[in-house]
């Protein structure tokens, strides 16, 4: 491992908890073919389309107190 790359880990792990999640998103990004920003806007396009059906009376919906007695069910 390089003395920067180590140096860097050490910086980072100095930072504020939301200071190294904003690096670790920035980094992330870096990676990815796809910016984070165009992954956002496709996903508030996916939330727009669902709230619209929602409040159409398109989509299916269960009582929370149903869900998670469902999902306590499933976890013993």
């Amino acid at each position: 491992m390089s003395a920067l790359l180590v140096e860097l880990e050490k910086q980072a792990c100095s930072l504020l908890p939301e200071e190294r999640a904003h690096l670790a998103e920035v980094l992330l990004e870096s990676l990815h073919d796809s910016p984070l920003a165009e992954i956002e806007t496709e996903w508030e396009r996916e939330i727009e389309k669902r709230t619209a059906a929602f409040d159409r009376g398109e989509l299916q919906t269960y009582p929370a107190e149903d869900v998670f007695s469902e999902a306590r069910r499933m976890t013993k």
